[in-house]
């Protein structure tokens, strides 16, 4: 149920911020997201070498929310590949960051 009214929660954030196609290559807000993200997943399983995200599907989502009493200023899903020996199927990835550029969350799918 809590995951439920987190997906519907983040699905009106990205309907009332105005979501836009990912133009990030280079941004700090993607290469926070990818960093942190990737020293997680070293932790977890030290064969992932890297995070490939794939700038197609990406969306990049400005916005003005919080969750609980944390601000969350800006919202990035899109399909990652996470490389290995090779590189797998897709897994959806999700990055909250909030004030100052500070990445709140990095979430990856499990396969």
């Amino acid at each position: 149920m809590r995951s439920l009214a987190c997906a519907l929660f983040l699905s009106s954030a990205l309907l009332l911020a105005g979501v836009a196609q990912a133009q990030t290559h280079g941004s700090p807000e993607l290469e926070a997201c990818k960093a942190t993200g990737l020293l997680a997943l070293k932790e977890r399983s030290p064969s992932v070498k890297d995070i490939i995200l794939d700038a197609e599907s990406l969306i990049v989502s400005n916005t003005n929310t919080e969750v609980g009493d944390t601000p969350v200023r800006t919202i990035i899903m899109g399909e990652a590949y996470l490389e290995r020996k090779g590189t797998g199927k897709s897994r959806h990835f999700l990055c909250l960051i909030g004030e100052k550029g500070k990445v709140l969350l990095t979430f990856f799918t499990a396969q």
